[in-house]
């Protein structure tokens, strides 16, 4: 019998999710030669490598690729013990992994932790911020137990629960606030701020823009919905913003807000998770939060 521990699976994981013993590390909480003899040990119990050292990576052997995806599944069915635990309670208890996306977690996640604070004090809510497919690779993987994100997604191992609809509106600078809303296809025309790869608002916002593959005769990439505003306040473009963020992003920046004729551009934000996760009461509970909030 091979002997080897769930915290040498963890450390395994660590590094195979970093591919740098001190990213591993520092993300486990131990020291790098601590985590360095925990690998060492698991590869002596197998008898082989599982991971190629470099001076700046340390890459999976190809006996480690296919452990990888072994190990995180026994570490997300070992977790969901914990959570079978969780799931007897009547109440919201212990802690909760949720990840949101960048564009909704400014907006709504003050008021949703303030109102579990009051309503839900033994709930302990651990927030992981950050674009759709990340979110999803760690939902599935186990290591969050939901995420706030627009849908659909449309994978069939998640549950979908709808929140709320909001409008999408035109954001330009406040020397354009008297011309006429435009047409999608003047839109196409615009300088169009835009956030970068990865987020799904931006591909809604292409989308509504009919720009498909192509591109817009000017485009420019933000990281974040305050960098477009204070761009299209400095006069650079234009750009679309989730109606939610308008409090917070239009209030100290030179800017004028319109709203398209109907049909407007809109998404559903919903909340998702598991379908085999013990913990759909308490993530309903959630959900039922954060559409309350919003």
């Amino acid at each position: 019998m091979i002997n080897v521990t769930l915290k040498q699976f963890r450390y395994f994981d660590a590094l195979a999710r970093h591919g740098h013993f001190g990213r591993a590390a520092e993300a486990s909480a131990i020291t790098q030669p601590a985590l360095s003899m925990q690998i060492k040990e698991l590869e002596d119990a197998l008898g082989a490598k599982l991971f190629e050292r470099g001076a700046k990576a340390a890459r999976l052997t190809p006996l480690g690729e296919d452990l990888a995806q072994r190990v995180r599944e026994i570490l997300r069915a070992v977790d969901e013990i914990g959570d079978l635990a969780r799931a007897s309670e009547d109440r919201l208890v212990g802690r909760m992994r949720i990840g949101v996306i960048p564009t909704v977690a400014p907006y709504v996640l003050p008021r949703v932790m303030r109102l579990l604070a009051v309503d839900h004090p033994e709930v302990d809510l651990y927030v992981r911020e950050t674009v759709t497919p990340k979110l999803l690779t760690e939902l599935n993987e186990g290591r969050l137990d939901a995420a706030i994100l627009a849908l659909p997604v449309s994978e069939p191992q998640l549950i979908e629960v709808p929140l709320f609809a909001e409008d999408f509106v035109l954001i330009r600078p406040a020397t354009d606030a008297a011309l006429p809303v435009p047409s999608r296809e003047g839109l196409r025309s615009m300088r169009l701020l835009l956030l970068e790869e990865g987020h799904c608002f931006r591909d809604q916002a292409l989308s509504f823009c009919e720009l498909g593959g192509s591109q817009p005769r000017e485009m420019l990439d933000g990281s974040s919905l305050s960098t477009l505003v204070q761009m299209v306040g400095a006069g650079i473009g234009v750009t679309l913003l989730p109606e939610m963020a308008l409090p917070v992003e239009t209030r100290s920046a030179d800017v004028a807000v319109q709203r398209f004729p109907r049909p407007r551009p809109s998404r559903q934000i919903g909340m998702v998770w598991r379908k085999s996760s013990p913990l759909t009461a308490q993530l309903q509970q959630i959900a039922e939060v954060v559409k309350a909030c919003a």
